[in-house]
This record gives C-alpha cells, sequence and structure tokens, in this order.
C-alpha cells in the first residue's frame, strides 16, 4: 500500500509539474526551485528547451537545482545578472486556499525566497496531501535557517514564542545539516498557525535568525495534483478553485 500512494503522488506531482511549465515563454529568465517535486519542473523545462528550441535562462535557488539544470542543458545565470525574474515554479511543504506557504524541508528556503520576491509570478506545484486549512497542521514544523554563532540564543527566544525547536541532523553525515549559506536550520513546531504572517514577523526580529519558511502573499497560482489524476489550479487573483 506504502509504494501505491507514493506512486500516484508522484504521478499528481508530474502532472502539476507539466501544467506548470506551459507557463514558461520563450525569452524568459525562470527561477528553478529545489526539492523533488521542483525537479519535475526542471526535467520538464529542459524539455521544452530540446525538444522547442526554447531560450531561457534559469536562476537555481540550491545546488541541487542548480545541477539538475545543467544536466538537463537549461542555461543558468544569476540574480546579480538578472534581478527580475518573469517566473518562479517551485514545490511547497504545506500550502494553504490563500497560497500562505511553508518551505524549506530541504533546507533551500532562504535562497528560495529571495528568488520568489524576485520574480513577477511564482507559481507552487504539489500534490494534494499539501493542501491544508491552516499551516501548522499536523505538527509540521517551520524550517527556520540560523546562524550557527546564534543557535542557542535564538532557540531560547522561539521558546518564548511559543515554539519547539529542533536542529536538523544531516542523513549520511554526523552533526547538523549545513544549507548552501553555510548556516543551521531549525525545524520548529507550533502546532495549528492561526496568523502566519504575525508569526513570520515575530521570528524575523530575532537576532541570528537569517530566514523563515513561512512563505507570505508570494505566489499567485498553485497547480495541486489530485489521486484522480487531474490537476486543479488555484489563483489568488480569484481566491477559488479552478480545474
Amino acid at each position: 500500500m506504502k509504494l501505491e500512494k507514493n506512486n500516484w503522488r508522484e504521478k499528481a506531482k508530474i502532472s502539476a509539474a507539466k501544467k506548470a511549465v506551459e507557463e514558461v515563454r520563450d525569452g524568459f529568465v525562470i527561477g528553478l526551485g529545489s526539492g523533488s517535486t521542483a525537479a519535475y519542473a526542471i526535467k520538464e523545462i529542459g524539455k521544452r528547451v530540446r525538444e522547442e528550441g526554447i531560450k531561457i535562462l534559469g536562476v537555481p535557488t540550491s545546488t541541487q537545482a542548480y545541477l539538475l539544470a545543467i544536466e538537463n542543458k537549461i542555461p543558468v545565470t544569476t540574480l546579480n545578472e538578472h534581478p527580475s525574474l518573469d517566473l518562479t515554479i517551485d514545490g511547497a511543504d504545506q500550502i494553504d486556499k490563500n497560497l500562505n506557504m511553508i518551505k524549506g524541508m530541504g533546507a533551500a528556503l532562504t535562497r528560495e525566497k529571495i528568488v520568489a520576491s524576485a520574480s513577477k509570478k511564482l507559481v507552487i506545484i504539489v500534490d494534494e496531501t499539501k493542501l491544508v486549512e491552516h499551516l501548522g497542521e499536523n505538527n509540521h514544523p517551520v524550517p527556520v535557517e540560523v546562524i550557527p554563532f546564534s543557535l542557542f540564543p535564538v532557540m531560547q527566544k522561539i521558546k518564548k514564542l511559543g515554539g519547539v525547536p529542533q536542529l536538523r541532523e544531516g542523513i549520511k553525515k554526523l552533526g547538523p545539516v549545513i544549507t548552501d549559506n553555510g548556516n543551521f536550520i531549525l525545524d520548529v513546531s507550533f502546532g495549528k498557525i492561526e496568523n502566519p504572517e504575525n508569526l513570520n514577523l515575530k521570528l524575523k526580529l530575532i537576532p541570528g535568525i537569517v530566514e523563515t519558511g513561512l512563505f507570505i502573499e508570494l505566489a499567485q497560482t498553485a497547480y495541486i495534483g489530485k489521486v484522480d489524476g487531474t490537476v486543479t489550479k488555484i489563483s489568488t487573483s480569484s481566491s477559488s478553485w479552478v480545474s
């Protein structure tokens, strides 16, 4: 049953990615998100570059995204060369009906948020298990990137906000996860978050916190891959579900 569930979710991600990549136009400079779902979009963009001959440039949000872009023959550039992007396609760990999100389980949240904020449009692709009524449901943590020097003072201040912080440990590596920026990641459980904008602001005011995984009012469109094989589109302009 586990394999069957994972199978439909991967198919749903691929279907959502294909819909999102339809928004890519010749001449675009595109932000390339990180993670397993965004990886499908990068592969689809590469396919369009090869088969349709479209000319685009990609700004990767992580080393993973950079290597995948190179593998798929997508020319890469930087925000210093192109500080305004036409479009960014990325995934999310949780997303609500207003397209507010929790991101950062892949530890690329800071660069993802920088690229998202530099984009004229942010498009999110997820499977339907990521859609929630309130961010933080099911005790899903909020990733927070922290300067190592500030780790314990930051943890103390987060606890005063009602959060339960846990230093993310590496897999197949001793010690904490190190981000592409050379920092640590705290996974902070707050339970159901009633006011994500307010929480994001409070966290950002703590010295030593580089960025939070709360992405508020950044996305304009989300494509949701569903178990029945269809893809649903959510748009902030209409604030409604569109099949």
